[in-house]
């Protein structure tokens, strides 16, 4: 479940009229709200700006900075923030303007107390449970990712994790690239991860497939909505970049955004501002853009089918994964991390896998890198009866490919490679060289020659 608030609800309470104001905050306060007061406009959006609240409750009609002007300067300074503007004048015309510029809701003097405690808590309750419903398609992404790591320490990997720890602490755009299953999300989430490390406040994770969405509705999601903007828009909604905060949006598959919103897309690089559908005015937001392609882009670009401009604003930093057949040496260790992953959520002892079948994961092609591994090893955790998996229990179409020759021609190396990596994992796990041979199954004089041979670093013989 989500982490659920400890804190109560702040509320700022706006008006020039001192029993008002004061009547206001004292039986807020005997509901639960943490509560402040301001008597001008000025001094509201004052405490706007080094406070935030949830919502704010204010007069129109205030000397100098009116309500209506308090209410747009809380747009920019705090968008999360609901306001509720009270008014004398109970005409529908007022209202609707009101509403139309931005105010969640609104109350007719003379003052009901029930009322302002029912439509405060009605408000809250609707970001409480968009805000729910944000956590839940995280925590699904999350959980439909092959592992919820990222996972390999090969040196493709490890310039990458270098590049991605460099540019995690920068306000910099990062472009991450890759064929389909190489784990772009997981990489997003690391950089985001290493830039929430260096910052004051926490900001969100907010993954958006932007082929998954109709191109009627990206906007929508992206960016909010103001209430009454469409049909059914009861009230307002704020997109991922205000639900993101400081944190991070991640654009996967940015190559399938329609033109249209990759003009709005790049106003929001450059001005870091955002205009939700139905409002007059922008929205100031603070999240960095992580965004994927299996795209070439600059292909693209070139085309006609991706803008240029939004391209080169992309293309500021790039980490590009390579496809897991690029990186056999790392799948030992995705195997242990992804079968410990199945086992551990169907209930299965599972340790480990043959050494046949260890050697048939390393030399096949996965055109479907760590997605279709991933796949495989799922599926022998369900069929598989022992604690080791064997090549019976992978599919039975999971074999070298004739005409790839990163499987075939270099198959020696490939083994060779596992060979290597698993020796040095079995001598890391015991402290006795007659144990690490005997669970290779090999006599210790031939694990002292694969040793040498190997050059495995500390542990060649005296």
């Amino acid at each position: 479940m989500p982490p659920k608030p400890v804190a109560p609800a702040s509320v700022l309470v706006v008006d020039d009229e001192p029993i008002i104001r004061a009547n206001l905050a004292e039986f807020l306060q005997q509901e639960g709200f943490a509560v402040q007061t301001a008597a001008t406009g000025e001094a509201a959006v004052a405490l706007v700006a080094k406070h935030k609240f949830d919502a704010i409750l204010c007069d129109v009609n205030l000397p100098g900075l009116d309500g209506i002007e308090v209410l747009e300067r809380v747009a920019t300074l705090s968008p999360e923030t609901f306001v509720l503007l009270i008014t004398a004048y109970a005409t529908v015309e007022s209202a609707v303007d009101a509403l139309h510029k931005g105010a969640q809701d609104y109350l007719m003097k003379p003052i009901l107390l029930r009322e302002v405690e029912r439509k405060l808590r009605r408000l809250l309750q609707q970001r409480a449970l968009f805000h729910e419903n944000q956590w839940l398609r995280r925590e699904l992404s999350r959980a439909a990712d092959p592992g919820e790591m990222v996972v390999g320490r090969g040196p493709a990997m490890k310039q990458i994790y270098a590049m991605a720890r460099k540019v995690a602490p920068t306000p910099s755009t990062v472009l991450i690239t890759g064929e389909s299953g190489t784990g772009k999300e997981l990489l997003a989430r690391a950089v985001h991860e290493f830039s929430q490390a260096a910052k004051p406040t926490a900001g969100r994770f907010v993954a958006v497939n932007c082929a998954a969405i109709p191109h009627d509705l990206i906007e929508n999601q992206l960016f909010g909505h103001r209430k009454g903007a469409f049909t059914g828009a009861d009230s307002d909604v704020p997109g991922v970049f205000a639900h993101a905060a400081a944190g991070t949006v991640f654009l996967d598959e940015i190559g399938e955004l329609p033109p249209a919103t990759q003009a709005k897309l790049l106003r929001v690089i450059e001005q870091k501002e955002v205009m939700p559908v139905g409002a007059s005015e922008p929205v100031r937001v603070e999240a960095r853009i992580v965004a994927a392609t299996n795209k070439d882009l600059a292909k693209e670009a070139e085309a006609g089918r991706f803008r240029e401009d939004l391209f080169y604003r992309l293309n500021v930093v790039v980490l590009k994964l390579p496809p897991l057949r690029d990186r056999r040496e790392d799948i030992p260790e995705l195997v242990d991390h992804l079968l410990a992953k199945h086992a551990r959520a169907m209930g299965k002892k599972v340790s480990g896998v043959t050494h046949e079948a260890m050697q048939l994961l390393q030399v096949c092609p996965w055109k479907g890198n760590i997605r279709e591994l991933d796949n495989a090893l799922q599926r022998a955790v369900i069929l598989g009866d022992g604690p080791l998996v064997t090549p019976a229990d992978l599919p039975p179409d999971l074999s070298p490919r004739a005409d790839d020759p990163s499987a075939v021609d270099e198959l020696g190396k490939a083994v060779e490679r596992f060979e290597k990596l698993h020796i040095e994992r079995i001598l890391r796990q015991t402290a006795d060289k007659r144990e690490a041979a005997r669970r290779l199954d090999i006599g210790l004089s031939s694990l002292y020659r694969k040793i040498e041979q190997y050059g495995i670093a500390g542990e060649r013989p005296v």
